[in-house]
C-alpha cells in the first residue's frame, strides 16, 4: 500500500536522493546503514526484560531505531536513481538485507518477550511467505509490488509505531499476522490468475 503512495511523493523522494547522493557515498553504503539500524532495533527490543531502568523503554527506543532503518531503506534506492547506479546486484543486496533485517527484528521481539513465542514465529513466517510469493511470482514475470495490504513497509510501521504505545506490542504483532496472512493470500490469487501456461 505504501509503495503506491511513492508516486505522489516522488518529487520529495528525488530531493532526498539528491541530498544523500551528493555525499558521494554509494547506494550499498546506505543499504548497510539501514541494516545496521535494524540490528540496533533488534538488540534494543531483545533487552526488554534485561534492563530495568525507568529511563529505558525498549519498545520506544527500538521503534525509533526501526523507523530510522526504514528511512535509510528508502534512501538507498533514491541515491541509486540519482547517481544512475541502479544495478541488479544492488537490487539483490537490498532485497536480501531487507529479509535479514526483518528476521533480526522479530528475533529481538521474541527474545525480549513482547508476545507469546508462537505469535512472533507466526508473524515472521507469514512475513517471509509474503516475500517468497513475490519473489516466485516475479521469476514467472508477474509483478506484485503494491499488491496486498501488508507489504514489508506496512508490517514494520505497525511494529514501530503501534508497538511504542505501552502494552500494545502484542496487538501490533497480531496485526502483522493478520495483514501478512491476507497479503499472502492476495498474492497467491493474483499470481494464479496471471500465470500464462506454455
Amino acid at each position: 500500500m505504501l509503495n503506491n503512495l511513492r508516486d505522489s511523493l516522488k518529487p520529495t523522494l528525488e530531493k532526498l536522493g539528491a541530498k544523500f547522493g551528493a555525499t558521494g557515498l554509494s547506494p550499498d553504503f546506505w543499504t548497510g546503514v539501514g541494516l545496521a539500524f535494524a540490528f540496533l532495533s533488534a538488540v534494543i527490543y531483545s533487552l526488554n526484560n534485561t534492563i530495568h531502568n525507568p529511563w529505558f523503554n525498549a519498545a520506544v527506543f527500538g521503534g525509533i531505531a526501526l523507523l530510522v532503518s526504514g528511512f535509510f531503506d528508502m534512501v538507498d534506492g533514491q541515491v541509486a536513481r540519482y547517481a544512475k547506479k541502479v544495478t541488479k546486484r544492488g537490487g539483490f543486496l537490498d532485497s536480501v538485507f531487507d529479509k535479514i533485517a526483518e528476521v533480526a527484528i522479530f528475533a529481538g521481539l521474541l527474545v525480549g518477550g513482547f508476545a507469546e513465542p508462537i505469535w512472533v514465529l507466526l508473524a515472521i513466517t507469514l512475513s517471509l511467505l509474503v516475500s517468497y510469493a513475490r519473489s516466485r511470482a516475479e521469476s514467472l514475470g508477474i509483478k506484485l509490488q503494491g499488491i496486498g495490504i501488508g507489504e514489508r513497509a506496512e508490517r514494520l510501521l505497525v511494529i514501530a509505531i503501534i508497538g511504542m504505545i505501552p502494552g500494545l506490542m502484542p496487538y501490533a504483532i497480531g496485526i502483522v499476522i493478520v495483514i501478512a496472512g491476507i497479503t499472502f493470500v492476495q498474492r497467491i490469487i493474483v499470481t494464479s490468475k496471471n500465470i500464462k501456461e506454455d
